[in-house]
């Protein structure tokens, strides 16, 4: 297995773990699912902000799995902060590929100087939550029943991780 940044022919390969959590999983509250050309949009205006997009693949170079970060909200005070997401295709959860996926993804962030990871797990997910305390995150909210997926409610857990101490200079307010 390696790490590296995704290409846009990693965009099947994405597509196909993504589809299989919006089909199988609370992982993604979405029930829709992409086609290519939505995952290689993605993809292009992920890296056109600067931002990772990470892939694991297999020593045949085919995805078993991604992890990216992104704004974690529009306003110019959140700049530092950002939200995270790692997805490992079905049949290689549990074999490490995430862990490797996220140490990846947080040096990435102390090199963009980002000073928070935020993670929005649904609230059932042990195995995501326990990879995230794992790698240092806190747990520090939990939002109940702010989704539904399969027919059910579905509870928001927030969990954060620090990776910079570097306060920014020249903040303030341009009139």
């Amino acid at each position: 297995m390696h790490i590296r940044d995704a290409t846009i022919d990693d965009a099947q390969g994405i597509m196909l773990i993504y589809n299989d959590a919006v089909e199988h999983t609370t992982a993604i509250w979405n029930e829709t699912l992409v086609d290519e050309a939505n995952r290689q949009s993605w993809l292009l205006e992920r890296q056109g902000k600067g931002y990772p997009v990470l892939v694991a693949v297999d020593g045949s170079d085919k995805v078993i799995g991604y992890a990216s970060f992104g704004d974690w909200r529009a306003f110019d005070g959140y700049r530092h902060t950002v939200e995270h997401s790692v997805y490992v295709r079905h049949d290689r959860r549990g074999a490490g590929v995430g862990f490797l996926l996220m140490t990846a993804l947080i040096e990435r962030a102390r090199k963009l100087k980002k000073h928070v990871m935020v993670a929005a797990i649904e609230a059932g997910n042990r195995e995501s939550i326990a990879l995230h305390l794992k790698l240092g995150f806190v747990q520090t909210g939990l939002m109940p029943e702010v989704g539904v997926k399969f027919g059910r409610w579905l509870d928001l857990a927030y969990l954060q991780l620090k990776v910079g101490d570097t306060i920014p200079t020249g903040l303030g307010v341009v009139l």
